[in-house]
């Protein structure tokens, strides 16, 4: 099978999408999952259900006698006991280091086609990943099924098409004439984009493949091996992706350790040792700010990090303050707030909130936006599928403590029940007011269904607050809300400094968590949340180096 015949079309089509910026989905998600087939869903579950309490024995990696595995699902509180090969840091970075020098020699059009085919064959399993993603991050089904599988097969399609481009954007070799009077100097030049080096994607544990995917395709199509060291509670659905690579490369006549599953325990974990191996050169994060800044401070590696993050809410003015409060309420429930762009902080004029209808007071924003929460959670056929349930147990403390710590509560958190999972773990929204004075109540993430209704004095300071805390402590996402164009500059432009992506007046069936491949730059590299994007140029030009040759013609 010619790969690359195959699958440059979509290459070329991805590439065209990166730059017009407009919708675009090689794997689409609408009208319905059922486009991937009317079995599919029911043969993912069954193969999923299969894979519980068994060994993963689809890697291509070396026999070891060592099977780890400490994933439990979220929605039955039990352990899955799915256990995989672990092997120690320094068999994963020499198999790698020795996997380099031949993956390094294939043209990059080559790397590219075996990547998306990788992708097309993942496809099949999208409902397989889906319920992996499930019980090991608490995602409800559908968040699931679109995040882990066709949303992460965009975003690592858009990985490859930005490193294709970037490897090809000059031509590999040229005659170089100048003319020099009486005669001409003539050189022929050459130039080898040249990969750095094993590269490591150290995952997360509530979004294991969409967070994964960008930095490990994006390592591979630039000629660098990858090691994926998962995060331990949550490993199958990216295992999956790897399972699958490790398969047609050996199809291909290639090493499989091009792509190796690094896995881990809780109890003895392996990621700061192959973070420091001097022979990693490129590393991928997604985790707490901690860590991160940990490994940005490295010496001789070049690091991706996406970390923690402020996030906010700007409340100026509305048309219609029952549709803002309904989407609002939804993105602070969605995946009960465990997602990297879900707002926190929201900013509300003590003098109230303009609409055509007469000014809404703070007190009541925070009583209608409390009412809106309470009926979403409470709604049996809303509530436990757009909660789906908490990952980390320490999530639900964090909850309990806010309450106690930050200030008056509109809103209690408390549990509800799952008609399809009776023992899911699970913490509906706290809703909390808090000064403006007090700027160390809400100047840190606090991760999950956790909402913060600062009383400000205007919009100025709202804006000025949520600049700060941006430049402070980092922001992923800025949800806004006004009718005036003077404030809408404003807020445009100071976030901006801030190096915060603003979303405003979202009213509908769009949300301020979301972020589309192909077009929205997902974290900007600009401020404490991280100091990588998904995906610009420099997100895989620093993977790779231009080495030029001449001689005389």
């Amino acid at each position: 099978m010619d790969l690359t015949a195959k699958h440059q079309p979509t290459i070329d089509r991805a590439i065209k999408a990166i730059h017009e910026r407009t919708f675009f989905a090689q794997y689409p998600e609408h009208p319905s999952p059922k486009i991937y087939g009317e079995e599919a869903d029911k043969a993912g579950r069954e193969k999923f259900q299969a894979q519980v309490g068994k060994k993963f024995e689809e890697l291509l990696q070396a026999p070891t006698d060592v099977w780890l595995g400490d994933e439990e699902s979220p929605y039955l509180q039990e352990k899955l006991n799915i256990k995989y090969p672990a092997y120690s840091a320094n068999n994963l970075v020499s198999k790698a280091d020795e996997a380099f020098h031949q993956w390094r020699k294939v043209a990059p059009a080559e790397r590219a086609a075996i990547l998306v085919e990788s992708l097309e064959r993942v496809k099949a399993r999208f409902f397989e990943i889906a319920y992996a993603t499930m019980h090991t991050t608490g995602q409800g089904y559908m968040m699931a099924f679109q995040a882990s599988g066709p949303h992460a097969a965009d975003r690592a399609l858009e990985a490859i098409a930005m490193g294709y481009e970037e490897l090809t954007r000059f031509p590999e070799k040229v005659v170089w004439d100048k003319p020099m009077g009486k005669y001409n100097l003539v050189l022929n030049k050459a130039w080898r984009a040249i990969p750095k080096g094993v590269g490591l994607v150290i995952g997360c544990s509530t979004f294991p493949t969409w967070n994964s995917v960008p930095g490990m395709y994006a390592s591979l199509v630039t000629g660098n091996p990858v090691i994926i060291k998962p995060h331990p509670g949550a490993i199958l659905p990216i295992a999956i992706f790897v399972a699958e690579l490790q398969k047609l490369l050996k199809e291909q006549g290639l090493n499989p350790n091009i792509c190796q599953l690094g896995v881990d325990s809780f109890s003895q974990m392996i990621t700061k040792e192959l973070a420091e191996d001097p022979r990693v050169k490129l590393i991928d994060y997604t985790g707490n700010s901690g860590f991160g800044s940990y490994l940005e401070g490295l010496n001789n590696k070049v690091v991706f990090t996406e970390k923690t993050g402020v996030n906010a809410a700007i409340i100026d003015s509305v048309v219609d303050i029952d549709k803002v409060i309904g989407n609002l309420a939804f993105s602070l429930s969605l995946y009960s707030g465990q997602m990297c762009t879900a707002p926190q902080n929201f900013y509300i004029p003590a003098s109230g909130i303009k609409t055509p209808d007469g000014v809404v007071s703070f007190d009541e924003f925070a009583q209608k936006f409390a009412d809106n929460i309470k009926g979403l959670v409470e709604n049996p056929k809303a509530g436990p599928f757009v909660l789906g349930a908490i990952q980390n147990k320490n999530t639900c403390t964090r909850v309990d403590e806010a309450a106690h710590t930050q200030g008056k509560v509109w809103l209690s958190s408390g549990e509800i029940e799952n008609p399809m999972f009776k023992n899911a773990r699970t913490a509906t929204p706290v809703v909390l007011e808090i000064n403006a004075q007090n700027k160390e109540g809400f100047s840190r993430e606090l991760f999950g269904p956790i909402a913060l209704l600062i009383k400000t004095n205007d919009t100025s300071q709202s804006v000025a607050l949520a600049k700060e805390m941006a430049l402070a402590h980092g922001a992923i996402s800025c949800g806004a809300y006004t009718t005036d164009a003077a404030t809408k500059e404003l807020i445009a432009d100071e976030m901006s400094l801030a190096a915060t992506p603003v979303s405003f007046n979202l009213t509908g069936g769009i949300y301020v968590n979301q972020h589309a491949a192909f077009s929205d730059f997902h974290v900007t590299g600009g401020n404490p949340a991280g100091n990588a994007s998904f995906t610009n140029p420099e997100y895989v030009i620093k993977r790779f180096t231009w080495v030029g040759f001449r001689e005389p013609a």
